[in-house]
């Protein structure tokens, strides 16, 4: 993995308007799967508007920046195949097969395209860029999903949702190294989130509604910290001192505070609302988010919490990505670069 411009900041490539010159002429869109409706909706940020729907193969669940910025990948899962889309330009290209693609994700060298296929129960090693098979890893637990790598990227974090297990896999070597079931009666992990400091693992736990704290290079049992009802995505603010939790069970976002380990701030979003999966804009002002059961999208404001805009798009609106972001290359997901 290319070294962090900080050594105490993963995230210190990702600051405000920090765009790598590979994604300075991209034009500002938000792309929104609608994993019902088989279409993403493609939104402008700077006028809340959708710009077009367009359709996709069945079962759209994410957005994923490629290692190189330069393709978004729409991870159309029940399709068995992943729509490229220009980054700089926003058009849509011919659909890959590839199957089972839940999400996504890139080794840190930009060697491997790394899949999550999710009812397959494997982790499939591809070409990043024609998506040809070159490995494929069982991994023997259900709901193979999310993950995040370590700061100088030997392993990544796996979390498996269904059977609410953790999975270490070693980058390189492309095999397990440990597993762990997390505690509690019926533990649901989604998304992880490591911590600037390369030293915590956050893990949204929809189930238990909160967030588990590992300790990676350890990996042993994790201590709990209570969010809200569901929660589930993760995302870091600019600045590298807050952790957004999505509380989709509740309607709420709650604001970690990496320095303290503490909720510092809750915000609700008016009415009934379900966040889910989102990002980060360029220069840190909104988070935006899906409204997975409510047919929406929600912009939001980073500094006091407030609903910017509430925008109307397909049927259960999933992983959205916004673009471009800050930082010098994509791990993926809907955007978890460095």
């Amino acid at each position: 993995m290319p070294p962090p411009l900080d050594p105490h900041d993963v995230y210190a490539a990702d600051r405000p308007g920090r765009l790598s010159p590979r994604v300075r002429g991209d034009r500002p869109l938000v792309y929104v799967p609608n994993f019902a409706g088989n279409t993403v909706s493609v939104i402008d940020p700077g006028t809340h508007r959708v710009l077009r729907t367009v359709p996709v193969g069945r079962g759209p669940q994410h957005v994923v920046p490629s290692w190189d910025l330069r393709t978004l990948w729409v991870n159309n899962n029940a399709g068995n195949s992943l729509t490229p889309i220009d980054a700089r330009t926003g058009i849509f290209g011919k659909p890959v097969r590839v199957d089972d693609p839940y999400n996504l994700y890139f080794t840190p060298d930009g060697r491997y395209a790394i899949v999550m296929a999710e009812t397959r129960r494997q982790i499939v090693f591809r070409d990043p860029h024609t998506m040809a098979v070159r490995k494929v890893l069982p991994v023997g637990c259900d709901g193979v999903n999310h993950a995040d790598f370590s700061p100088d990227g030997r392993y990544f974090i796996v979390t498996c949702e269904f059977s609410g297990d953790l999975l270490k896999i070693d980058t390189a070597r492309q095999r397990i190294l440990a597993r762990m079931h997390l505690p509690g009666e019926h533990p649901m992990p989604q998304d992880i989130k490591i911590s600037p400091d390369g030293r915590i693992w956050y893990v949204a736990d929809m189930e238990t509604s909160g967030v588990w704290l590992l300790d990676g290079d350890a990996f042993t049992t994790p201590t709990f910290l209570p969010t809200g009802a569901g929660a589930h995505g993760l995302y870091v603010s600019r600045d590298s001192r807050y952790l957004y939790v999505t509380n989709r069970g509740e309607g709420s976002i709650s604001v970690l505070s990496f320095a303290t380990r503490r909720v510092v701030h809750t915000w609700r979003i008016p009415g009934r609302a379900s966040p889910d999966m989102g990002g980060v804009s360029a220069d840190g002002r909104v988070l935006w988010l899906s409204g997975r059961y409510q047919r929406e999208v929600y912009a939001i404001s980073t500094s006091d919490g407030h609903l910017v805009a509430r925008i109307r798009v397909g049927s259960q609106p999933h992983g959205l990505c916004v673009w471009p972001q800050p930082g010098r290359y994509s791990l993926g997901h809907t955007g978890i670069l460095r």
